[in-house]
């Protein structure tokens, strides 16, 4: 049952901030070469895929994907929100 006006289900956001250094070229933040997740700094060996959403809704905020691939094996995907200068990582 539903109580007006309260969300029952608050789910937690499936995003984790860090911090990421990145290369910029003719952009700022181009594309990330390294990241701080959980205490540790990982070097982005491949950028396996990227994308980008933005659509004709002013409300919401270009947001740039990154499937990137660690110098240790390990994949993540990063996600930058270019309105906040916000980095985070799906956990």
């Amino acid at each position: 049952m539903m109580v007006k006006g309260k969300s029952r289900d608050i789910k937690p956001e499936p995003y984790e901030r860090i911090h990421v250094e990145c290369y910029s070229g003719y952009k700022a933040n181009e594309r990330p070469v390294a990241f701080t997740y959980q205490g540790q700094r990982r070097e982005v060996a491949e950028i396996i895929d990227r994308w980008y959403e933005e659509g004709i809704d002013p409300t919401r905020p270009e947001i740039d994907y990154f499937k990137v691939k660690t110098t240790d094996g390990e994949v993540f995907l990063l996600r930058y929100l270019t309105l906040f200068n916000a980095w985070s990582i799906r956990t």
